[in-house]
């Protein structure tokens, strides 16, 4: 408020100028107290500020609004040089009391109810960096029910204490991911339900805001190292389970992938390896339990013709057995891009598989476990290149056995000699010849990697491996089979 006596000397430390009624000051007047930091200018009242003025500091600070028998009271403007914080409100007895709104220096705000200076009630907090609270306070803290919305686009509703959140909440995340649970000292804490952003469901105990029953890692049940033969499927189940080996069954929905691959060969110096882009090849490895890197190999998962499957059936409900041609009926597989459920078993399975396949799709996990059903391996691309190195090498391992071989004729009798070779011929032939429809015998690596995008709470689980051994299809012997019919039917 403009002084009636700006354009005049300020008077003396204790001496007023102004208004006085019965000896009195009364009306309006300027009275600087006697220490000389206070100064008062507005209107008075018996001798005491009452009505409209303003009390200023001699360091900048002030009030400004009414006073009522002396008393800061009513509605004003206050200012604190030392902070630059502003409020404009309610007062009570010289204090902060009723509804008002702060406006701090550092660019936050608040604007809701005070008690006797601190802010107490129901308020709205804006801080320094945009996030806002509403709900209720005390003594300066969030305390009670409340909401905020942070700024990067999070959003919790629920309770307070001291500036924490603390009670029941539900926190909702930029990301999507939602929680619904207890909280203690502003981390989950007690029984709560976490959806997170990646559909990975955590319904338990949480403790300082990691699940109770957290998983840690991935294990595919059964032996390590596993055995089947040429063109039959597999199953690979995995679990979830924390560091003492238990299955996590809180927990639902983490994405699983499973990958093949076979160990990778490296050349020696002397052997050529001008057909090979040993650069890519490179990029391509994977590190294994087993010692050794490993490069990816195609997998497939397959369902029974189901016409086959129907005939196969009603031959067996008939018990009739008209050749053994019939027990040797090959089941055809067709690619597919579901999970199969139900059992294969009893079927017998040809080694031989189609070219054109679909690999596995990924699997959730339901209450910490997950099943790959019905998966084979596939053939093999064209010029897929750890094949080409070990049939580099078997080609440098056969000469080096012939020259031997011719070493050894020159010490023996010719018609030995002779015989000798063809059996070596043959063997060799036997060896080297790779039907392009059989998938190959030897050692694959099964691995199931969690993918789950983004990793649930910050972390992928490290994949888990077994040694599959894929054994040599052995055709049925036909005529022992005849021969028994023939016998059982006399």
């Amino acid at each position: 408020m403009p002084g009636r006596y700006a354009m005049e000397v300020a008077p003396a430390p204790g001496r007023y100028v102004g208004d006085v009624k019965q000896q009195l000051r009364d009306g309006f007047g300027l009275y600087v107290y006697p220490n000389s930091f206070y100064q008062y200018e507005g209107e008075w009242k018996n001798g005491k500020k009452h009505g409209i003025g303003k009390f200023l500091m001699k360091d900048g600070s002030y009030y400004e609004g009414e006073f009522v028998n002396g008393e800061i009271e009513g509605n004003g403007i206050r200012y604190w040089a030392s902070s630059g914080n502003e409020y404009c409100g309610q007062f009570s007895q010289g204090e902060l009391n009723g509804f008002g709104v702060m406006k701090y220096f550092d660019g936050a705000r608040y604007e809701g109810e005070f008690q006797y200076g601190s802010r107490t009630g129901h308020g709205a907090l804006i801080d320094k960096e945009g996030q806002v609270y509403r709900g209720s306070f005390h003594n300066n803290k969030k305390q009670g029910e409340g909401e905020m919305h942070y700024k990067y686009g999070s959003h919790y509703q629920g309770d307070w204490v001291l500036d924490q959140r603390q009670g029941h909440g539900i926190m909702q995340y930029a990301d999507g991911s939602l929680y619904e649970g207890q909280w203690r000292n502003d981390l989950f804490n007690g029984q709560g339900s976490m959806i997170h952003c990646s559909g990975v469901i955590y319904d338990g105990i949480w403790i300082n805001g990691r699940p109770a029953a957290e998983a840690s890692k991935l294990v595919i049940l059964g032996e390590e190292i596993r055995e089947v033969m040429q063109g039959c499927p597999f199953t690979i189940e995995v679990q979830l389970q924390n560091n003492k080996g238990e299955l996590v069954k809180a927990e639902s929905g983490r994405v699983l992938q499973i990958w093949a691959g076979v160990k990778h060969v490296k050349l020696s110096p002397n052997v050529s390896d001008t057909f090979l882009d040993l650069e890519d090849l490179e990029q391509s490895l994977f590190e294994t339990p087993f010692g050794y890197n490993a490069i990816n190999y195609p997998l497939m998962e397959y369902v029974p013709e189901p016409d086959k499957v129907v005939n196969s059936a009603e031959s067996s409900r008939s018990g009739i057995t008209t050749d053994s041609s019939m027990n040797e009926t090959k089941l055809d597989f067709l690619p597919i891009t579901r999970r199969t459920h139900g059992s294969l078993q009893g079927f017998q399975f040809s080694p031989e598989v189609e070219k054109e396949s679909s690999a596995p799709p990924n699997q959730r996990t339901e209450n910490g476990y997950a099943a790959f059903c019905n998966i084979a391996l596939a053939l093999p691309p064209d010029n897929y290149r750890p094949f080409m190195i070990l049939d580099e090498l078997e080609k440098k391992t056969s000469k080096r056995l012939s020259s031997r071989t011719t070493a050894s004729r020159e010490r023996v009798s010719e018609s030995r000699s002779e015989a000798s070779i063809k059996l070596s011929g043959k063997s060799r032939k036997k060896q080297n010849a790779t039907d392009p429809h059989i998938v190959r015998p030897g050692d694959y690596i099964i691995m199931v990697k969690d993918v789950t995008t983004p990793p649930f709470l910050d972390h992928t689980l490290p994949p888990a491996f077994i040694l599959l051994k894929v054994k040599p299809h052995k055709p049925s012997k036909k005529g022992s089979r005849k021969e028994h019919h023939k016998v059982s039917n006399k």
